[in-house]
């Protein structure tokens, strides 16, 4: 199954996949031989956290390899999505009740970061926007309660 991604949230995966073998795979093995030069490996404390760290970057190598290799890479700039609001759109928004505006731009899971208003496209707010146009309302069932957003702009950035 692919997972949809923007080209930003790629491009930071294969960043962090660079580091991981280009620098700290190869500082961590360097670790591990300086360890076992210093002798007894039992009662090695350098070469024990060496190894741990080692695990923890080869982990995460395959995670990020994995994760690529189901991505489905969208470049929102290119899509032809007519005025509606697609997977990688950026979308201003106003709630109805409070005249609150916020901006969101719809990622895939692994790029989520509420922080930076970027919501996953599973999301309650992201799935009642999908499809929709400018002025159309979309309601989004919340914990506290039903929340009518009205789509102010839509934006392919």
């Amino acid at each position: 199954m692919k997972v949809p991604i923007t080209v930003r949230g790629a491009k930071k995966l294969q960043d962090e996949l660079f580091q991981l073998k280009s620098v700290q795979r190869p500082a961590v093995i360097e670790a591990i031989a300086t360890a076992r030069a210093h002798g007894d490996l039992k009662e090695n404390a350098e070469y024990h956290a060496a190894r741990e760290q080692q695990g923890f970057i080869e982990g995460r190598i395959k995670e990020i390899e994995a994760k690529l290799s189901h991505a489905s890479i969208i470049d929102v700039t290119t899509v032809n999505a007519n005025g509606k609001v697609v997977f990688g759109a950026t979308v201003d928004v106003a709630d109805e009740e409070t005249g609150d505006e916020m901006t969101y731009q719809i990622v895939g899971e692994d790029e989520a970061d509420i922080k930076n208003n970027m919501i996953s496209i599973g999301s309650p707010i992201a799935r009642a926007l999908i499809g929709k146009e400018e002025g159309d309302v979309a309601e989004v069932k919340t914990p506290g309660g039903l929340r009518s957003l009205e789509i102010v702009e839509i934006r392919y950035i």
